[in-house]
């Protein structure tokens, strides 16, 4: 699901807002009646406010080219977008050891 999740919004989304997303993970509810999708923003916080605008807009979109895409599923799930703030912390992680390990020479 995560595959054709990118597939559409890269290929298919025609929204400017959207700009450069990636998906990083699905969640999907046990009845498959719902999805989490998250994703990273390339860019500030204004970029990300509206790539999310623009994905949450086109959810019911999205939700139809994946039910022409998984043939195989017997239920398609309502889709929401939510930020994935976890590329965001590693980078923070990251940021912060090299910060100790020159404070160290």
């Amino acid at each position: 699901m995560r595959i054709e999740l990118s597939e559409i919004i890269e290929r298919e989304i025609q929204d400017p807002r959207v700009g450069l997303t990636t998906v990083t993970g699905v969640k999907v509810s046990p009845d498959l009646r719902h999805a989490r999708i998250f994703v990273t923003v390339l860019g500030d916080e204004t970029q990300r406010k509206k790539a999310l605008e623009g994905l949450r807009s086109a959810a019911s979109f999205v939700r139809r080219s994946l039910s022409k895409r998984l043939h195989h599923m017997r239920r398609i799930p309502e889709v929401t977008f939510d930020y994935d703030e976890v590329v965001e912390k590693g980078i923070r992680i990251e940021e912060l050891l090299d910060k100790i390990k020159h404070e160290e020479k």
